[in-house]
């Protein structure tokens, strides 16, 4: 008698799965929702700093949601040795603003654009290498520049309060307080689904209300067309001036520790751990994606960590909702009368959104910083970087003798914190300090542009994927090797447990 075999095809992993397509939808919206006012505000930072018309801001704005959403279907979809296939939806960076504004106003946009192309190829051909490179940003470095990037971006915020005059109009200060105040009491008072999308409500409402005021201008909405293609080089071929190049592949550094810490957090709450070769895939997806952002008018692409926390609170682990969010970026990208209606919020109520949303940047730096053992080298690190970053913001003209090359990259704090904070942390912290501190947790950096944090334990070094924490046991024991997760948090929950 013999014996009949059956087989059973085994069970896709639920990051695989596809969610039925009366859930997909609502999901894949939920998560444009949660990133859409950290992802309209680069181009409007960066259009308005360099005083571009209505019409080209509206367009940055499009160009920008449009390789947002390509981005979020490369990471998800993935092709050949490109995407990580998790659930991780892409913005522009925060972290490329100071640099890109310093670029656009010592040359042009077009500098920008050729910088950020050069970005992205670095990016790529230093994926596969860049996991040796993580020493080189312990919590110390990355916390650090997170702080400076939202202490520098403060001063855009009051900007746009003041119109880039001395002082600002009472009127204009009354909204800015008040949608900050909207933010504060959503945020305390609205249910969760609401709570996190604080931002962008205030920013809604802020508008609403300032209409009978007078302050809102929509009069370019009734002029752009409902459908139009995002043209490459729209404002001109790029260039590639050598500093601005240089300043460009810092950020791009920055980016790619980013992205690894949110690449790790995002895999161990979907239950598939990042590899070595998944994460250089990852990470190759965003140089891509911003070389197509030079392309195509637009800036560096990095993982937006909100959307991370977003993951672990649904528990949707599928990567086709996330797809569903980018082919929704997609859409908003083509559609000009979206750039327009962003374009013609009053810059007062950005102001407000802006307070909340860049000092939210700053605490997520102090939070990573929170995990750092603050001996004096490490304070010094952190005083002089952070010193030597603001000086350009608290005095524009300090470096104006200086040749053109190091005002481009000194003039921007983020650039030159960088440099800083790198530099001191290996002449203050050296292999003799690190070796005795070689088990405590390091807690990785993240973009967060408001909310959970993507708290990963790294260390470059350890066995396996080389992005595990090596753990110091007590006196008398071996050390052993350890895997640890910390899941995201918002920013007003403690800490989730280790496990």
């Amino acid at each position: 008698m013999s014996k009949q075999s059956t087989t059973t095809k085994p069970e896709k992993h639920p990051v695989d799965q596809v969610p039925p397509l009366a859930r997909l939808f609502p999901l894949g919206l939920q998560h444009v929702l949660a990133m859409y006012a950290g992802a309209v505000a680069v181009p409007l930072i960066v259009g308005g700093a360099l005083d571009y018309s209505p019409e080209d801001l509206a367009f940055l704005i499009s160009a920008d949601l449009f390789v947002a959403g390509i981005a979020t279907l490369i990471q998800t979809i993935g092709f050949w040795r490109f995407g990580v296939r998790l659930p991780m939806i892409q913005g522009v960076t925060f972290a490329a603003v100071g640099p890109m504004i310093s670029i656009g106003l010592t040359y042009d946009i077009t500098a920008v654009f050729g910088a950020t192309i050069a970005c992205g190829l670095f990016m790529v051909l230093l994926a596969p290498v860049f996991s040796s490179l993580l020493r080189f940003f312990p919590p110390i470095v990355t916390g650090t520049v997170i702080l400076i990037i939202g202490l520098s971006l403060m001063r855009v915020a009051a900007g746009w309060i003041t119109h880039n005059e001395e002082s600002a109009r009472p009127v204009d200060v009354a909204f800015a307080f008040g949608t900050l105040l909207l933010i504060v009491l959503i945020e305390r008072f609205a249910p969760l689904a609401l709570a996190r999308v604080s931002v962008l409500l205030g920013l809604v409402i802020g508008t609403a209300a300032a209409i009978p005021f007078g302050l809102v201008d929509w009069t370019g909405v009734g002029d752009a067309a409902w459908f139009a293609f995002i043209t490459p080089f729209h404002f001109g071929l790029p260039t590639f001036p050598p500093a601005a190049i240089i300043s460009m592949l810092i950020v791009g550094l920055v980016i790619m520790t980013e992205t690894t810490g949110d690449m790790i957090a995002i895999g161990e709450i979907v239950e598939r751990p990042v590899q070595k070769r998944q994460l250089a895939d990852g990470l190759r997806a965003d140089g891509l994606s911003t070389l197509l952002g030079g392309i195509f008018n637009t800036f560096p692409y990095t993982a937006f960590a909100q959307n991370v926390g977003l993951v672990s609170l649904t528990r949707v682990k599928s990567r086709y909702v996330v797809t569903v969010a980018g082919g929704i970026l997609v859409l908003l990208g083509l559609i000009p009368k979206v750039g327009a209606i962003v374009e013609g919020v009053p810059t007062a109520v950005l102001g407000g959104a802006g307070i909340a949303l860049f000092g939210m940047v700053a605490a997520s730096g102090v939070r990573s910083l929170s995990k750092v053992h603050f001996n004096n080298s490490n304070v010094l690190v952190v005083a002089i970087s952070v010193g030597v970053a603001l000086l350009p913001t608290v005095a524009p003209g300090i470096y104006e003798e200086f040749p053109d090359w190091f005002q481009l990259i000194f003039d921007s704090g983020i650039s030159a914190g960088a440099i800083c904070a790198i530099l001191l942390n290996l002449l203050l912290n050296g292999e003799q300090m690190r070796a005795e501190r070689a088990g405590d947790a390091q807690l990785s950096s993240h973009d967060a542009v408001r909310g959970p944090a993507a708290a990963v334990l790294t260390h470059p070094d350890a066995t396996g994927t080389g992005l595990i924490a090596t753990v110091r046991l007590p006196r008398g024991e071996a050390e052993r090797v350890t895997e640890t997760v910390v899941e995201p948090v918002d920013a007003d929950d403690e800490p989730a447990p280790e496990r």
